[in-house]
C-alpha cells in the first residue's frame, strides 16, 4: 500500500497560541479520519476566533464506557505528542524556534513466515500529514497607546490566518479521494522533527500576512 503524504501550510505562532493551534489541527484531522461512526463535540478556540470538532463520547451509546475510553485515548496521544513538539523545537534565530510534526495514520497486518509457523505483525502506514511551525517568542508590547493595541492585533490576525489557511486546506484535502483510506479499523500516531523542509511552507508565511497598516493617517 502506498502511503499518501499531505504538507500542510507553515505556521508561525507566539509562544501561547501553539497548544491550542495544534490541538485544533489534530482533532480536526482525527475527526475527519475517524474510522466508524462518531459523535461530534464543537470546541470553541479561546485565542482564536475559530470553532473546530472533535471525537466525543456518546453517552447515549450501547457501551457508553468503550467511547469515553476512546475519547481519553485520543486525548492522550493529542496531549503527548504536543508535549512531544514542544520539548523538541530548535532555535532557528533570534526569539525564533521550530519543528515539524506528523500525524500518522496506519494499519496492522498479520505476516505468516515459514510455512505459516511464524506469525508477524507488520504496521502499514497508509496516510501522514505534515506541519512545520515556527514559534515566535518576541516579547508582544503591552502598553495601551495605539501603536501596541495595533502591533498586537497584527499578531493575533497573522496567525488566526495561518490557522485558517491550515484548517481550510484540511478540509480541501479530506473532500477529495479516500480510496487509499482502509475499510478496517485503524490507528494513528504523532511523532516530531525538528525539521520539516517543504519550501512551499516559506511562501505561506507570507501569503497569510495581513496587509500592512498605514499610520500616516
Amino acid at each position: 500500500m502506498n502511503c499518501k503524504e499531505h504538507h500542510l501550510p507553515e505556521l508561525e505562532l507566539s509562544t501561547g497560541q501553539v497548544r491550542e493551534a495544534l490541538q485544533a489541527i489534530l482533532y480536526t484531522i482525527l475527526f475527519i479520519r475517524s474510522p466508524g461512526p462518531v459523535t461530534p463535540r464543537d470546541v470553541e478556540c479561546e485565542g482564536f476566533n475559530l470553532t473546530y470538532s472533535r471525537i466525543s463520547s456518546d453517552k447515549t451509546s450501547a457501551m457508553p464506557s468503550v467511547h469515553s475510553s476512546l475519547e481519553n485515548n485520543v486525548e492522550k496521544k493529542v496531549d503527548d505528542g504536543i508535549e512531544s513538539f514542544l520539548l523538541r523545537l530548535s532555535q532557528i534565530g533570534p526569539e525564533l524556534l521550530s519543528g515539524g510534526l506528523t500525524l500518522s495514520f496506519f494499519e496492522r497486518r498479520s505476516t505468516r513466515q515459514l510455512f505459516g509457523l511464524v506469525s508477524n505483525e507488520e504496521k502499514v502506514v497508509w496516510e501522514q500529514w505534515h506541519l512545520r511551525v515556527v514559534v515566535n517568542n518576541t516579547p508582544r508590547p503591552v502598553s495601551d497607546d495605539s501603536a501596541a493595541v495595533i502591533e498586537r492585533q497584527r499578531i493575533q490576525d497573522m496567525a488566526e490566518g495561518m490557522l485558517r489557511s491550515v484548517l481550510v486546506k484540511i478540509f480541501e484535502i479530506a473532500g477529495g479521494a479516500i480510496d487509499h483510506v482502509p475499510p478496517i479499523m485503524y490507528e494513528f500516531e504523532i511523532n516530531c522533527s525538528k525539521k520539516v523542509d517543504d519550501r512551499e511552507n516559506v511562501y505561506s508565511r507570507v501569503a497569510n500576512m495581513p496587509s500592512l497598516i498605514n499610520l500616516s493617517n
